[in-house]
This record gives C-alpha cells, sequence and structure tokens, in this order.
C-alpha cells in the first residue's frame, strides 16, 4: 500500500506564507510527477503545481511568482511554499503523485491522492 501524508495547513493572514509537505510511504519503486490540487467550497478541484522526477515544474496562472513547489527524491516528498497568500487561496490543498509499485505481478504505475490540509487566509 501507498500513502500520501500532508501536513503544513493552517489559517493566515492575507500576505502572509505557508509551507505544504507531503510524503509518500509504502511499497514505492519510483515516483513519477508529483503535484498539488485545491478545491475550494463549491468549485472544483484545480491544478495548482506539478514537478517531473527531473524537476520540471507548471504553475496555475493564478499562482505564478507566488507559489514554489520542489521535491526531494531521497524523502520521496514534495512542498508547497506559498507566499503572499491571497483569501482567495482559501482551500483544501490535494497532494497526487504518480507512483510506481513493486507488485507480486511486477511493476504497477497508479495515481495516488493524499487526504487534503486546509489552508485559510484571512483578508
Amino acid at each position: 500500500q501507498v500513502q500520501l501524508v500532508e501536513s503544513g495547513g493552517g489559517l493566515v493572514q492575507a500576505r502572509g506564507s505557508l509551507k505544504l509537505s507531503c510524503a509518500a510511504s509504502g511499497r514505492i519503486f519510483s515516483i513519477n510527477a508529483m503535484g498539488w490540487y485545491r478545491q475550494a467550497p463549491g468549485k472544483q478541484r484545480e491544478l495548482v503545481a506539478a514537478i517531473t522526477s527531473g524537476g520540471s515544474t507548471n504553475y496555475a496562472d493564478s499562482v505564478k511568482g507566488r507559489f514554489i513547489i520542489s521535491r526531494d527524491n531521497a524523502k520521496n516528498t514534495v512542498y508547497l511554499q506559498m507566499n503572499s497568500l491571497k483569501p482567495e487561496d482559501t482551500a483544501a490543498y490535494y497532494c497526487n503523485a504518480e507512483i510506481t509499485t513493486a507488485q507480486a505481478m511486477g511493476l504497477t504505475r497508479s495515481g495516488y491522492w493524499g487526504q487534503g490540509t486546509q489552508v485559510t487566509v484571512s483578508s
């Protein structure tokens, strides 16, 4: 089994910063892309930022210049540094990872989600 465990959410004032972490554990053979999504009440889940195993990144237009995604491959962990936060960044943030696991029948690649961490930005 694979687990993604997020941490770092909380309540922050506008223009403040938070750093989210997401650690993957389990029978992991390799981790490909990792990313952060968010979902605000009444809205669809949207991609915030993603990073490949080689370090290439992409960001939603709404967070470019404010958020930075990074990863530590040795720790199977992805981070999201969020700066200059705005009230509209308030949402539940979810970690996602494409992980290859070693099963009895061979290698299997699947997508996994974390449980989510709440970020609330007050004005």
